[in-house]
């Protein structure tokens, strides 16, 4: 017979690395072609396609054979990619403000739309279902109707709009440089007074907890903003890797996935309970800083690539050429 205490105490070890181990694993990579920076992914779960926006064109790869397919493009540096309804992808083309539409099925370039300086993050406006830029350099929303292929109206903000989310008619907006949350009414296309963010430096991923009714942010200092819409403010942070650059909400599950292309980390931040705790880290690679949610799977996908030494001066570092690929996290 076994003694009872060193059983008890085994059993409890035993659970407590269970609830300790991290809910997500790092999977095989998945190679891709072209060199260049990369920014925005998303995933199109119908077509099964993950995109990303990489230099100047958009990298395309098949999700069910996990192989890359035929470049996009060309685009003057691509900033995010957007599935649309019409079944062509929106792309910002940075260098040259215009907003591209290709057809994924032939390659080919549809329509072009002239917006504001640096157009940057996008995202469509579930009421319209119109597409909205976020115009970095211009300080303006551009809302484009898709179908038209046409710009309706440009919302005067301020410079340095990063990533936007959407509750209900408001539109929130990341300010990199103010350091702070802009509000627009997309009804009547008025800025209201914006949310600030004491404590987060370059505020630039966003994005909204419906369920909880609250915005989470990525900050280049290393924490996690937690905005409250009712209070309209910043309510809580919460620490995480450096140098993250987009928030991925997995509704099904309750989380937050941050990835921080700085310390090569993908924390996942548990949104279940009334204060949001960080549930694991997981270890990724350096400049994974940007990635795509399948909603199916769960599955993250973190465009990165092998990074050479950081020159003198430089910001950020740069890629070896042919080592661009796609790193993927997957739930336990």
């Amino acid at each position: 017979m076994f003694p009872a205490r060193p059983l008890a105490l085994a059993l409890a070890a035993l659970l407590a690395t269970a609830a300790d181990a991290p809910p997500y694993q790092l999977a095989a990579p998945i190679p891709a072609p072209g060199d260049g920076g990369w920014d925005y992914a998303r995933v199109d779960p119908a077509a099964r396609r993950l995109y990303v926006a990489h230099g100047d064109e958009v990298a395309v790869i098949d999700l069910a054979a996990r192989r890359a397919m035929a470049p996009l493009g060309p685009i003057a540096h691509g900033h995010a990619v957007v599935p649309l309804a019409t079944k062509e992808l929106a792309v910002t083309s940075g260098n040259d403000a215009t907003v591209r539409f290709f057809d994924p099925a032939t390659g080919r370039q549809t329509a072009s739309v002239a917006v504001d300086g640096k157009p940057d993050a996008a995202i469509v406006d579930p009421v319209t279902g119109h597409l909205l830029t976020m115009n970095a350099k211009g300080g303006t929303v551009g809302e484009i109707d898709i179908h038209a292929h046409r710009l309706i109206r440009a919302i005067r903000v301020k410079p340095g709009l990063e990533y936007p989310a959407i509750s209900g008619r408001t539109l929130y907006v990341n300010n990199e440089e103010a350091n702070e949350i802009e509000v627009i009414d997309l009804a009547t296309g008025t800025v209201r007074a914006p949310i600030a963010l004491p404590g987060c430096e370059e505020p630039s991923g966003l994005a909204l907890d419906a369920a909880r009714g609250r915005l989470i942010g990525a900050c280049a200092n290393g924490v996690a903003a937690v905005v409250e819409l009712k209070a309209r403010r910043l309510t809580q942070t919460v620490p995480i890797g450096r140098g993250p650059d987009a928030v991925l909400i997995d509704a099904r599950r309750a989380v937050a996935l941050i990835p921080a292309g700085a310390d090569g980390m993908l924390d996942v931040l548990d949104l279940s309970g009334t204060r949001v705790t960080r549930k694991a880290s997981i270890r990724t690679e350096p400049g994974a800083r940007t990635g795509a949610l399948d909603p199916a799977s769960g599955a993250v996908y973190l465009p990165t690539a092998r990074l050479a030494p950081l020159v003198a001066g430089s910001k950020r570092p740069t890629a070896a050429p042919g080592s661009f690929h796609i790193a993927v996290v997957k739930p336990l």
